[in-house]
């Protein structure tokens, strides 16, 4: 047989190898909109009625070290910005089990507060995901060094790190970009810091996630920006599961990935939609919110919330979103889970802490 020949059938065998592998890549699990659904919601759970004000968009929800009560932030405004620029409201808060507002702190720290996490000790962690414009700097003078970084705050209040430099969307050591979450290892201490909730778009897209250990010196990163394994765009919340591996929520590449603790790929589970926000039980029963799904964004997937194990993948159980103006309805982005079992999502849209009961 001719080289020629020959190279033309390898190259054609070849494409086709490189095509099915492409395929397996993309987006091909079919939509899952259906499954039992055990709990009764209520809305607006919630009130802040320290300050006596409304919700501003709210992104982050923790349960307490003591698994009854509630921490959850929110952006200070209703709309998408200016978010906490301008205001002294605290975007800080922590509910007791029946939803009474028992204290709240933060102001004047913040732009975006996002994703939030309970440590060990029972100390509050919150990401703070945007640094404020231009044009919001002329319009709120003083407000530019705000931003882009996480704090840990004492359960009082107090602050007692700050992780990046305020104001600056940059690099570790010195800096983080507009972190969406962040979570601490409950064996050593280590602090994971998911970025960056910047646009996909952005030809200097940032897809990380960046490792910190218990006294804030900068040890690593995890992955980089693409479509591949171990790779991000919007890793939008992260959690350990009980084998102490990392849970990823890969929000623009509609998949949930499983990573070592040094970032080595385990698996991935495409079943549970465009994830926004995961929770995990002591039974690696994972939680995920899906708030952005969306016939433009994932077509033929509702929001809602998808339950299933994270040893096989499998979604049992399906809550869908809540009835609104809009034919999509809306669906919280953070998630967390209490002792009793009961979820509740932080929403961005309607505003609010929502719990569903489980009964």
């Amino acid at each position: 047989m001719p080289m020629s020949v020959f190279m033309r059938r390898w190259l054609a065998a070849a494409v086709v190898v490189w095509a099915a592998v492409e395929a397996g890549h993309a987006q091909t699990q079919a939509p899952i909109n259906s499954g039992a659904n055990p709990y009764r919601v209520i809305r607006d759970w919630a009130q802040l009625t320290l300050e006596g004000r409304p919700w501003g968009g709210s992104n982050g929800v923790a349960i307490d070290r003591d698994g009854r009560s509630v921490w959850a932030t929110d952006r200070c405004s209703q709309g998408i910005a200016p978010g906490c620029l301008g205001t002294k409201a605290n975007p800080v808060h922590l509910f007791d089990a029946s939803g009474k507002e028992v204290r709240s702190f933060g102001g004047g720290l913040f732009v975006w507060p996002h994703g939030i996490h309970v440590d060990r000790d029972g100390n509050v962690w919150v990401s703070d995901a945007r640094v404020a414009t231009p044009a919001e700097r002329d319009k709120f003078p003083g407000e530019g060094d705000k931003g882009s970084v996480v704090v840990k705050f004492s359960p009082d209040g107090k602050v007692l790190m700050v992780l990046g430099k305020p104001g600056v969307r940059g690099n570790p050591p010195d800096a983080l970009t507009d972190p969406n979450d962040v979570v601490t290892d409950p064996d050593n201490g280590d602090v994971y810091v998911a970025e960056s909730h910047t646009n996909v778009e952005d030809p200097n897209l940032v897809g990380r996630i960046s490792v910190f250990d218990r006294n804030g010196k900068f040890l690593r990163t995890i992955g980089r920006t693409g479509t591949g394994p171990g790779e991000f765009r919007t890793p939008h919340m992260i959690k350990f599961d009980s084998q102490g591996r990392l849970v990823v929520a890969d929000r623009h590449n509609h998949r949930i990935q499983i990573l070592t603790k040094e970032g080595k790929f385990i698996a991935e589970h495409r079943e549970f939609g465009r994830v926004s926000g995961i929770a995990i039980d002591g039974n690696d029963v994972i939680y995920a919110a899906d708030s952005e799904s969306t016939e433009k964004r994932n077509p033929g997937w509702l929001k809602g919330i998808r339950i299933g194990s994270l040893k096989d993948g499998k979604v049992t159980m399906f809550v869908p979103p809540h009835k609104t103006a809009t034919p999509d309805g809306a669906m919280g982005e953070g998630i967390a889970i209490d002792a009793a079992g009961n979820l509740f999502t932080a929403e961005a849209t309607v505003r609010g802490v929502t719990k569903y009961v489980k009964d």
